[in-house]
């Protein structure tokens, strides 16, 4: 049974440090979500409160319809049917792959044959099953992750929260095992935190996103709306290798700070200190949309497979480029922005 989450004025401090400040955080049951930010920002803190690892100093914390955390009342982590996977895998030593995975069932005194049932899902969906005889020992970091994921996967709790639980992983079986993992997490429908450094793994497995700057929540969206309409310049600058380029609007005209390139048209723009968001992507020969023309000079490139990633001196900043060929590195390089993709923020 799945179940919605409710965190409302969640307040902590470590070492005299806020780290999570008045949030509020409300996850639909069956909704996926990630918390995305910077290492520091109150991710994990936040993953860990709900959990019942870490008391806040303030604030509730709703499963359901049971209060799980308040500062009246605590739910023991072990009785609010919450399942974790941690970063570091937390594994029984002494018992072997399939062990791990069974102790937590046969604690909740499930049948022996639902107890299989589930180890073996769990271990087929994690490519587990030729180690299941295996002690932790026996196993590569990678391999000890995955069994640390199929636990959880297989006690199929009401909340599942997972701390960079692909950390481990090469980048091939990582992919497999983002859409194996989350197509049996959205079979059973439960409610989901993920937490993860990145953004791609982010906009792949959500239905929204928490991008998180100093234990507050920056932007809670979707993940085509935070693409889209990043809602400020932290947003902006963390999400999808965007550029931030400082300038001046006069007139529905972006201008770079310290000149060297020219204007963009930025219609409905206030006038006043601004900043252009550039997305690789959005890299158009000069003569695609000439009102929109921008000079730079090429800094770097490194091949991207479909394409060339371009670092590029535009003014006093280097902004991030997608481009079909690899100029030489001091070339000036001319390019434009297609009107409807230009976004700018009040500086």
């Amino acid at each position: 049974m799945t179940a919605s989450l409710h965190c409302a004025g969640i307040r902590k401090s470590l070492g005299g440090r806020a780290v999570l400040s008045d949030l509020d955080l409300a996850i639909k049951a069956g909704e996926v979500v990630s918390l995305l930010g910077p290492s520091g920002s109150g991710k994990t803190t936040l993953l860990r409160s709900i959990a019942g690892l870490v008391d806040p100093e303030k604030g509730t914390i709703t499963l359901g319809d049971r209060v799980v955390w308040s500062e009246k009342a605590v739910v023991p982590p072990e009785k609010r049917r919450i399942g974790m996977v941690f970063q570091d895998y937390a594994l029984w030593p002494h018992m072997t792959v399939a062990g791990n995975l069974s102790f937590g069932l046969r604690s909740q005194r499930l049948p022996e044959q639902e107890v299989a049932t589930r180890v073996g899902h769990a271990l087929e969906v994690t490519r587990l099953s030729p180690y299941r005889e295996r002690y932790p020992a026996e196993l590569s970091g990678g391999q000890q992750q995955r069994v640390a994921i199929a636990r959880c996967l297989a006690a199929r709790p009401a909340l599942m929260l997972f701390d960079e639980p692909l950390s481990n992983l090469d980048a091939a079986l990582r992919e497999d095992m983002r859409i194996e993992m989350m197509e049996l997490v959205r079979r059973e429908a439960a409610t989901v935190i993920y937490v993860t450094h990145d953004q791609a793994e982010a906009m792949a497995v959500s239905d929204r996103i928490a991008v998180m700057r100093d234990g507050r929540i920056a932007q809670f969206d979707t993940p085509r709306a935070i693409y889209e309409r990043p809602a400020d310049c932290f947003v902006a600058g963390f999400i999808g290798g965007f550029s931030v380029v400082p300038g001046m609007v006069r007139d529905g005209m972006f201008s770079v700070r310290g000149g060297g390139a020219d204007s963009v048209r930025t219609p409905g723009a206030a006038s006043g200190e601004a900043m252009l968001v550039v997305r690789p992507e959005d890299a158009r020969p000069a003569d695609a949309h000439p009102g929109n023309r921008l000079q730079g000079k090429v800094l770097s490139s490194a091949f991207q497979g479909r394409c060339w990633r371009l670092a590029v001196e535009l003014g006093p900043q280097r902004v991030r480029l997608d481009w079909p060929e690899a100029p030489p590195v001091g070339t000036p390089l001319a390019f434009s922005l297609p009107p409807e993709r230009c976004i700018v923020l009040t500086a």
